[in-house]
């Protein structure tokens, strides 16, 4: 019997575990934490589909050219076209797992417009659909779990993939508790990591999402795509612990963007893009907040209580928790933050790395999502690229030697062994600090050559004193050794940025703030014994 391992339990992880159980596919799937600590949880806005109930107009071919064209057209059209296709089935399984939708008063699926769409067609649960989806996929695969097929494991971090001659074996896991290496071998292993928040220190998403499983890999030998495309969003609200998202479903339902001149309110979106600028793409709207220069506000006051409270509510609470702002009655200050990597491992159109046998899903991959993301594709795309993968998977077959790893593991244990012994005046912790601040600087929303090649320079200082930094055995291992291969993915989503001199989504050069046709294609980046080296994907080998 194939046995497939998959790091990490969100909603990609879990739609992948799933459909393997269903082909009788033994499956581990392991987690430092349960699915409902997972950064899936957060999604409040929805997931969009066209259904056979779709707005008058509306078509999987408009879904389809809206996110190409919301991806600045280096998107894969194969893998886009399978996302949208497939969208109406997604809907459909969720619901029949348990997934209840909003519905209106006359019992059909509500559909809110999320921005870069020419049409509404985000399905939504209340504020909690990223919840709702989350606790239907935890109860499906605790079923397979009562069959045997999913065997689920806590507080396992994932350290290194065993791989020799360009295949994965399966891969070396870190057990916190017992501070121990465990290595697990499996016909196939699927990373379903997240994306890279902790690059940047304070953001929307889970910190527990930090890059570190792209970077190990990268270092390891797979190939890196378009990590210069980070998604800002453009509405946050400021607090102590980090960003918190004002989703997009609040200008969705009408909410709309001002800042004050002269004792008057200045609705800038509406007055430069006409009445559906609230509803820009999450790049444009970012960048023409960050050049007014001044407080900007998102406002819902004009809306009815009862709209407010039934379709709003996370946005309702959240605000008044964490600011005091009765939304119904103030004006909410906002500004945008880091919420979404478009860039990740780089994979084929069945989710295969450059790896063989090793796999990537949801945001830790790079596809379908081009140079920006659409709002409410995040959760659609961790459905689909889950259950791709896993079909493929399943249809492969698995008569292979595999080789012992017994001196690597050795070579890694002693590695670890020797990280407390190292002796600095900084803590590792406060170099993660210094990290974030540098990617900050020189990785915004705007950007130049100079803030770039400035930030790679910061970042190979710390590369290089990253094995002479204080380790502290008294906080979480995890944290001590995953340093390097989060240096790792900074140096290459810089390296990524320096090498696109254009503007295109979410890379804006200041110095280049144009887009090129030379640039239609997606940044592949390789390392080699620390060299980093990009080119253009123009053979669209990956996410063709």
């Amino acid at each position: 019997m194939k046995d497939v391992l998959v790091i990490g339990s969100g909603i990609a992880g879990l739609a992948c575990a799933i459909r393997c159980a269903e082909n009788n596919v033994r499956v581990t799937l392991v987690s430092p934490h349960p699915s409902e600590r997972a950064q899936s949880v957060m999604a409040a806005g929805g997931i969009n589909a066209v259904t056979a109930q779709c707005e008058e107009g509306d078509s999987v071919a408009c879904h389809i050219d809206d996110t190409l064209s919301g991806g600045c057209w280096i998107a894969g059209r194969n893998a886009v076209t399978g996302l949208c296709v497939h969208a109406e089935g997604i809907i459909n399984y969720l619901e029949h797992i348990g997934t209840v939708f909003s519905i209106d008063e006359q019992g059909k699926p509500r559909r809110r417009a999320f921005g870069g769409q020419s049409h509404k067609r985000t399905f939504f649960c209340g504020s909690s659909t990223g919840k709702q989806i989350v606790s239907a996929l935890v109860m499906e695969a605790r079923r397979h779990e009562a069959r045997g097929t999913i065997v689920g494991k806590l507080h396992l971090h994932f350290y290194s993939a065993l791989i020799e001659d360009g295949v994965c074996y399966g891969a070396l896991l870190f057990d916190e508790l017992h501070r121990k290496l465990i290595p697990v071998n499996a016909s196939a292993v699927v990373m379903a990591t997240g994306g890279q928040n902790a690059l940047f220190g304070k953001t929307t998403g889970s910190v527990l999402c930090d890059g570190y499983a792209a970077g190990k890999l990268f270092m390891q030998g797979a190939l890196l795509k378009n990590l210069e495309f980070i998604q800002f969003h453009p509405t946050t609200l400021e607090t102590d612990q980090k960003r918190m998202l004002v989703t997009e479903a609040v200008r969705g339902e009408g909410g709309r963007l001002f800042y004050e001149e002269g004792g008057r309110r200045v609705y800038f979106m509406e007055d430069k893009y006409g009445p559906g600028g609230n509803l820009m793409t999450r790049d444009v709207v970012s960048r023409e907040i960050h050049a007014a220069s001044r407080d900007v506000f998102l406002d819902i006051s004009f809306l009815d209580r009862c709209l407010i409270d039934e379709r709003l509510q996370e946005a309702r609470d959240l605000c008044l928790k964490y600011r005091g702002i009765d939304v119904a009655t103030q004006p909410i200050p906002v500004a945008p933050s880091v919420h979404f990597f478009m860039g990740g491992l780089a994979v084929h159109l069945n989710h295969e790395t450059s790896i063989e046998r090793l796999y990537a899903v949801g945001e830790c991959a790079s596809m379908y999502h081009g140079a920006n993301r659409l709002g409410g594709n995040s959760l659609l795309a961790a459905l689909y690229s889950g259950r791709v993968a896993a079909d493929d998977v399943c249809q492969r077959a698995d008569a292979r030697r595999r080789p012992s790893f017994a001196q690597y593991i050795a070579r890694e244990e002693r590695r670890l062994a020797a990280q407390f012994e190292t002796q600095s005046p900084f803590p590792v912790a406060y170099m993660r600090d210094m990290l974030a601040e540098t990617m900050h600087e020189s990785m915004g929303i705007v950007r130049t050559e100079e803030s770039l090649a400035e930030g790679i320079a910061g970042v190979e200082y710390y590369q290089s004193i990253a094995e002479h930094l204080r380790y502290d055995a008294s906080t979480s291992a995890y944290a001590n050794y995953s340093f390097a291969g989060i240096l790792a993915t900074a140096h290459a989503s810089l390296a990524c940025a320096l090498a696109r001199k254009e503007s295109r989504g979410a890379h804006y050069r200041a110095d280049a703030p144009q887009s090129h046709d030379d640039f239609a294609y997606g940044t592949l980046v390789s390392y080699d014994d620390g060299a980093y080296r990009t080119w253009l994907d123009r053979e669209r080998a990956y996410e063709n």
